[in-house]
């Protein structure tokens, strides 16, 4: 069953593009966050428009009151690193690995993708957290990518 709005972020331990652990509750707890999940770095949608939406827009996103823009995927952290690196995050975006998937089956938002290759990956969503409570949650539909821009979450903060 995946997460609503309202529930809290379950607890997971993930890594830091430089193979820290960190844990969900260091992540969004006593934080205002904008969390973003893609199915995968360097894949074509994921590269050209999800991940540089957040990263142009990160200022107006910043200004409305969050303490950080956070984009997972089911990716090892040295890919989450390269990949953060050749789209310019720097700054703007923290990039976080959730390499075994822990964090997309803990929120229910994990899918199969073995017929194309994939694995486990986590759907392509976008959320809102407030002290670790999701209070507004967009998930695209399958190959879709309408609800969970930079530009809609803007609309909802």
């Amino acid at each position: 069953m995946p997460i609503k709005e309202g529930q809290k972020i379950p607890t997971v331990t993930l890594k830091t593009v430089d193979m820290k652990d960190i844990t969900t509750d260091e992540i969004f707890g006593g934080r205002k966050v904008v969390l973003f999940a893609v199915p995968g770095a360097f894949t074509p949608t994921c590269s050209e428009q999800h991940l540089p939406g957040f990263i142009s827009h990160a200022d107006e996103i910043r200004a409305k009151g969050v303490d950080d823009i956070v984009c997972v995927s089911v990716n090892d952290a040295f890919v989450m690193k390269a990949w953060g690196r050749d789209r310019g995050a720097d700054d703007k975006v923290t990039l976080i690995a959730d390499g075994n998937g822990a964090l997309a089956k803990a929120l229910g938002l994990d899918f199969d993708g073995s017929g194309i290759g994939f694995g486990i990956r986590s759907q392509r969503y976008a959320a809102i957290v407030e002290n670790g409570v999701v209070t507004k949650l967009s998930v695209e539909q399958p190959m879709k990518f309408e609800v969970s821009s930079a530009e809609a979450i803007l609309g909802a903060l």
